[in-house]
């Protein structure tokens, strides 16, 4: 509860040191800002308050889960959050899956083979993935299997006024998903690579697998037993930690395959200066951060037992 009220805090102070408001945004668009309407604009979302005592209202809402109004698509915050967040998650729990078991699968086979081509090759791929931009890998691969092979769709969650039901509602939305989630999965795989490879290398040399090799254990038992239950606990502390920047990574990727999700809502919101929808994603992304990483560190009992002590 205390890093959540600091984050709220944090991100009310910063949004606010921003330049511009939605009384600015909105008299743009009308054509017409006047000092008088200006005002009038500030007063209706209480923007003419002190900065304080706008603080010390936001808090007491959100006490009582009230994440305010959005003067842009003139619906609650919650109702526009909910309505976004189950693609969200879909996009993101697909990516933290594929990417932490490709990323665990290729740094285990690398490590396998340490200083060999296959090592060699795994590792220049991991670096080159880390490296290439989100946004272009997506759209290469819109170029790639949308355009030229036609084989994917190029944008949306599902196909527009198919009005799929069932199982191939499921296909379809499965079929949209492929290129956003692989997009999103390279990036991180290729964090989870290098991370697996250097942890199985460091186990290797452990005095408890000298003790398994000199009972006759197989190199394979060795390394898928013992060796791998334990390596593998950085790269779970490492993907409890990024799931905040899965979010952010999201933002890029939601924009380039108009996915609908809470990305693209926030990189809509900030344009429109809709600070209460900004802040109520900010404050679903910190509750999100923070029990993913209680799960992290009740997921650490299963995998290493000692912790139990």
């Amino acid at each position: 509860m205390p890093v959540v009220f600091a984050i709220l805090v944090l991100n009310f102070l910063l949004l606010h040191l921003a330049p511009g408001d939605a009384a600015q945004v909105l008299a743009g668009e009308a054509g017409s800002a006047t000092p008088e309407y200006m005002a009038q604009l500030r007063q209706r979302f209480g923007l003419d308050r002190p900065l304080a005592l706008q603080l010390v209202l936001y808090l007491k809402n959100m006490l009582a889960l009230d994440l305010g109004f959005s003067f842009r698509h003139n619906l609650p915050v919650l109702a526009l959050i909910l309505g976004r967040l189950g693609p969200t998650l879909l996009l993101m729990g697909t990516t933290l899956v594929v990417s932490v078991v490709a990323g665990v699968a290729l740094g285990l086979l690398a490590a396998a083979r340490a200083g060999s081509w296959r090592d060699t090759l795994i590792s220049i791929l991991a670096l080159v993935s880390y490296a290439t931009p989100l946004f272009w890998v997506g759209l290469m691969l819109i170029v790639v299997f949308s355009l030229k092979l036609d084989w994917l769709p190029t944008s949306g969650m599902e196909t527009v006024a198919a009005f799929y039901e069932g199982w191939p509602r499921v296909v379809d939305i499965a079929r949209h998903l492929v290129l956003p989630a692989l997009t999103l999965s390279l990036f991180y795989m290729a964090l989870y690579v290098r991370l697996m490879r250097a942890a199985v290398l460091e186990q290797a040399g452990m005095d408890y697998v000298t003790t398994a090799r000199a009972k006759g254990l197989s190199e394979t038992r060795i390394t898928l037993s013992h060796v791998l239950r334990n390596a593998v606990l950085p790269v779970v502390t490492l993907a409890g930690v990024q799931v905040g920047s899965l979010l952010g990574g999201s933002v890029v990727v939601e924009s380039v395959f108009a996915w609908p999700g809470l990305g693209l809502l926030a990189f809509q919101s900030l344009f429109a200066r809709d600070f209460n929808l900004l802040l109520g994603i900010f404050f679903l992304s910190a509750c999100l951060v923070v029990v993913v990483n209680l799960m992290v560190d009740v997921l650490y009992t299963l995998l290493d037992p000692r912790i139990h002590a």
